[in-house]
């Protein structure tokens, strides 16, 4: 390595390095070299894929000692999708990746960063994403898992807008993909009834405006149990039954209520926009009441619409928000251009939330 003195710049005082940048490095170390990546960001496209069989609730009140009434009242749902026992949430993943990439009008090979959110992966390792890279044709792409539930979509985003602004990459591809019903015991009263499984993608890149608004994120690890799996690996390998899904419903239900609502707000206030800015509001799909009465708290306008995917899709996790974003878009192309707060809250407890332009 060369040993050089770095010049000084005349403002500051401190030594310069590659394209005038400053910094107190060591004399006779030269400074690193950083990169600079574009200003604004946006959403450019998304994709969808959703379980091929439609489980209506009468399907599924037997084991739970209930009726679909009892279940459309306390959730909203009427139908989810599911897939069949030979489909894999990757198998989900890629096909949401394929649409969202050619509505961007890029090429696989295009993508920088593959990040998956799912909790559904049929193995602790290796990732989901990688293999979903190596099946469109993404590789050499960067590509990781993110295990934060539901809110795994809005944190995907958080880290893609930050890639493509600090120049770790072009375009990066957002998913959350969940085979849910893998994970569920059909008696269990709590959960079992909601989940459904799909893929929603979303291709993240440059934009000449600003197309995603600041992240409000946190966890909040006091009710790290209130939504989880029934039994650790060790304690099945010992003689416990199978691990499933489960849930304290009604802790679950006030902490999202009260608590999400006013990181909705703060989001509002972070991107500079009111609920009446709105032209979409697209909550994490866990509950119809959740849904509502984050409108009404939130005082959303009548103009501005709220998905409400779980009617016929369930509650699918990670993959919950780019699913119901996808549909509004594909029955309200009108709304294309318009500003969309979208939250996510799940197990660990974990939240997320920005304004994003819609595509």
């Amino acid at each position: 390595m060369t040993d050089v003195t770095d010049p000084t710049d005349a403002t500051t005082g401190l030594p310069t390095g590659p394209a005038g940048t400053t910094g107190a490095a060591p004399t006779g170390r030269p400074l690193l070299q950083q990169r600079r990546g574009h200003e604004y960001t946006r959403i450019l496209a998304f994709g969808a894929a959703r379980g091929e069989n439609v489980v209506p609730n009468d399907d599924l009140v037997g084991p739970i000692d209930s009726s679909d009434e009892w279940i459309r009242q306390r959730t909203g749902i009427v139908t989810r999708k599911r897939a069949g026992r030979d489909v894999e949430a990757v198998d989900l993943a890629e096909t949401a990746a394929r649409e969202a990439i050619e509505k961007a009008g890029l090429r696989p090979e295009q993508i920088g960063v593959v990040l998956v959110s799912t909790v559904s992966h049929t193995v602790a390792t290796p990732s989901l994403a990688s293999l979903l890279a190596e099946r469109i044709g993404a590789t050499p792409a960067a590509a990781y898992d993110i295990s934060a539930a539901c809110a795994g979509y809005a944190y995907g985003i958080a880290q893609a807008d930050s890639f493509v602004k600090s120049g770790i990459a072009d375009h990066v591809l957002v998913i959350g993909a969940e085979k849910l019903s893998d994970l569920v015991d059909p008696t269990d009263r709590s959960i079992s009834f909601l989940l459904g499984d799909g893929a929603g993608a979303a291709v993240v890149g440059p934009s000449d405006f600003p197309g995603i608004a600041p992240t409000i994120w946190g966890s909040d690890g006091s009710k790290w149990d209130a939504i989880g799996m029934t039994a650790t690996y060790n304690e099945w390998e010992a003689g416990a039954p199978r691990p499933t899904m489960r849930q304290a419903g009604q802790t679950v239900f006030r902490w999202a209520v009260w608590e999400m609502v006013k990181v909705a707000r703060q989001a509002l206030e972070t991107a500079g926009v009111t609920a009446a800015d709105l032209a979409a509001f697209v909550p994490h799909q866990a509950n119809i009441r959740i849904i509502d009465e984050f409108a009404k708290q939130l005082g959303l306008p009548e103009s501005v619409m709220i998905a409400r995917d779980i009617t016929t899709t369930g509650n699918t996790s990670a993959a919950s928000i780019p699913l119901a974003t996808h549909r509004l878009l594909d029955e309200h192309p009108e709304l294309s251009g318009g500003l969309a707060l979208q939250i996510g809250f799940g197990a660990g407890l974990v939240f997320g939330a920005q304004v994003v332009v819609l595509p």
